[in-house]
């Protein structure tokens, strides 16, 4: 039997490293897609094809340009001849006080998080068939927190929501699309931030601790199995509970 094959970008730490684990682990061969830290794409290579016998591509893409985007799919197409599965994670925050947003940044944030999605959705969905499905990494800046330090990422994740939703409708009976709202997760980004404000969040957290990428990449390969056939359109909160 023929494998399935999932591209997940901004893959080479992180939720987006957690996902592609899981989906090699599933039997997926996997698309790691990156724009910096190449040796860690090519570790991450190294490890689910040696561990999951799988066949992995390790592909330099910014989302941000059409045409790294279209030599993406290209490269997938010509190495696997299918996609069934498209995570799309790669995005950027900036965070600082609200007067100093700048529209470059701005501006960043947006075609990182919002225009990425849509160009790999558009590439990817030229060769998806029947039963495949696309998931968005949302966040619940998008549904439910307030940061105005943050202000443009909140616009993006409500943005990329939205895109889910179109995308749904658009490529409705052949390609189920949702997205996943993360609070917050245990990872690189989050590893710095000062102790006292880490445990202020976590005693918002219902579940009293941060997501482990591996819960969160667990939630994306449900929401792309045969196992959630009937959702569609829909944003799924990862957040432990929190208010």
């Amino acid at each position: 039997m023929e494998r399935k094959v999932a591209i997940v970008t901004g893959s080479q730490r992180g939720v987006g490293k957690a996902t592609i684990i899981e989906f090699a682990r599933q039997g997926y061969n996997v698309v790691i897609d990156y724009i910096e830290q190449p040796e860690m794409a090519t570790d991450l290579r190294t490890y689910v094809e040696s561990e999951f016998s799988v066949k992995a591509l390790a592909i330099k893409a910014d989302v941000r340009s059409e045409s790294d985007v279209k030599y993406l799919i290209s490269e997938t197409i010509k190495e696997f001849d299918r996609i069934d599965v498209v995570v799309n994670n790669a995005g950027i925050v900036y965070d600082r006080d609200f007067a100093e947003i700048t529209i470059d940044e701005f501006e960043d944030t947006l075609r990182t998080n919002v225009i990425g999605p849509f160009i790999v959705s558009r590439e990817a969905a030229k060769h998806m068939t029947d039963g495949s499905a696309i998931i968005n990494v949302s966040s619940t800046n998008g549904t439910k927190v307030i940061s105005p330090e943050s202000l443009d990422y909140n616009i993006s994740k409500i943005g990329l929501q939205s895109l889910t939703r179109d995308l749904a409708y658009e490529f409705r009976s052949k390609i189920r699309v949702n997205a996943i709202a993360i609070g917050w997760a245990d990872t690189d980004m989050n590893k710095d931030l000062p102790a006292d404000y880490i445990k202020s969040e976590t005693d918002k957290i219902y579940c009293q601790r941060f997501a482990k990428p591996e819960e969160i990449a667990q939630t994306i390969y449900f929401l792309a199995s045969k196992k959630s056939t009937y959702i569609n359109g829909e944003v799924v909160n990862i957040d432990g509970g929190y208010y």
